[in-house]
């Protein structure tokens, strides 16, 4: 009898612990958007993030040094040509200018004097009173107050433009980009005080990395292959020519400057941001995909494969070539009718089973009227 009844008792635990032990729920079946695989062509378009900038920007200084007084300009403001810009103390200048002029009013009086006398001394050589050797030292006398006169004339012209720069004017017309001293300092000749734009021609001036130099190079010199964007518009508007390249990388970025002729009525403003598109030659027999259809596993890209014959999803690596618009160009990792998911991709699991999203479908249309009830029904009323 212990011994029955100890079997009871285990039997009796093995059935609940039976009881409690719940089975694993099956893992749902996930609807997904999926795409047959087939050949197309496509164009790779370079997006390069660019300034818009003058043709000539010059740092416009004085060619003499003094206290700046005043400046008449502020960033933004357009300019004209022969327009003061600033202007320095001028005190000294004047003040130099007129000694210049006084020492050409005292060499004209010594040449002068000297002449008078040259004049006297060859007639009375010509009547014998004094030697040729007189004459000859006279003479060199009204040669070396002559030579005085000019010196100082010359002195005389070299201070009058000193003080002339004491005014800084525009060269030609523009809009000033910057300011570099403010009134009450004293800076020296070459010391700039603003900068300004020349109004002409302008570049577009854009960076590139060192692995698209050459393809960028290459595709450049085609016409119309380079386009200007400008900021919040949706398409390129105009055309670019490749102007001028960086012969060196920047030591810090490791980019190479580019500049690109946008005209002088392009119609971009300085300092403005634009975006440089570079449209490639387009190829064909390539492979397109979606940009949901792309995620990011590991390090690395994939996407999903649906197998048909068993609804179950597998991982497949991919390289990615490029972009065209909204969709991704598939470089290598894929072939021509593989089926791929392209919707719902960041919810799976390797082995899972899905069904094809199918769009549901419109509701029954409802009965136009009731049927009428028959007599027999009427009767029994």
């Amino acid at each position: 009898m212990p011994k029955v009844r100890t079997a009871l008792v285990l039997l009796a635990l093995t059935v609940l612990a039976a009881c409690s032990k719940q089975a694993a729920a099956p893992e749902p079946e996930r609807s997904v958007r999926t795409q047959k695989l087939d050949s197309g062509s496509a164009g790779m378009v370079l997006e390069f993030a660019g300034e818009v900038k003058a043709r000539t920007e010059s740092r416009l200084s004085f060619r003499v040094g003094g206290k700046l007084l005043s400046r008449k300009v502020n960033v933004g403001d357009a300019v004209r040509p022969g327009q003061v810009l600033a202007q320095i103390d001028a005190q000294d200048l004047v003040l130099a200018q007129d000694a210049a002029k006084a020492a050409v009013l005292a060499a004209r009086a010594n040449r002068d004097q000297l002449g008078a006398e040259l004049k006297r001394f060859m007639e009375l050589r010509d009547q014998g009173f004094i030697s040729a050797a007189e004459l000859e030292r006279r003479d060199t006398a009204f040669k070396a107050a002559q030579a005085q006169l000019d010196q100082a004339k010359a002195q005389a012209g070299v201070q009058g433009n000193q003080a002339g720069y004491a005014q800084l004017v525009a060269d030609h017309a523009g809009v000033v980009t910057g300011v570099d001293a403010e009134p009450g300092m004293v800076v020296g000749a070459g010391t700039p005080i603003v900068r300004v734009a020349e109004d002409g021609p302008r570049d577009v001036v854009f960076a590139v990395p060192e692995d698209k130099l050459a393809l960028l190079r290459a595709a450049a010199s085609q016409v119309g292959a380079l386009k200007v964007r400008q900021w919040g518009e949706g398409q390129a508007s105009q055309a670019l020519t490749l102007r001028e390249v960086s012969a060196a990388a920047d030591p810090v970025t490791r980019t190479f400057l580019f500049k690109a002729d946008a005209g002088r009525d392009s119609g971009l403003k300085l300092g403005q941001t634009a975006t440089v598109l570079l449209e490639l030659p387009r190829t064909t027999n390539i492979i397109k995909l979606p940009l949901s259809a792309v995620l990011e596993q590991q390090g690395k890209t994939s996407v999903w494969l649906l197998d048909a014959a068993t609804m179950t999803v597998k991982p497949q690596p991919v390289q990615v070539g490029g972009v065209d618009g909204n969709e991704v160009v598939i470089a290598s990792g894929l072939s021509t009718g593989q089926e791929v998911v392209i919707a719902g991709v960041h919810v799976l699991t390797p082995g899972q089973k899905v069904r094809r999203y199918e769009a549901p479908g419109k509701p029954a249309a409802l009965p136009a009227a009731l049927p009428a009830p028959s007599a027999s029904a009427a009767a029994s009323r």
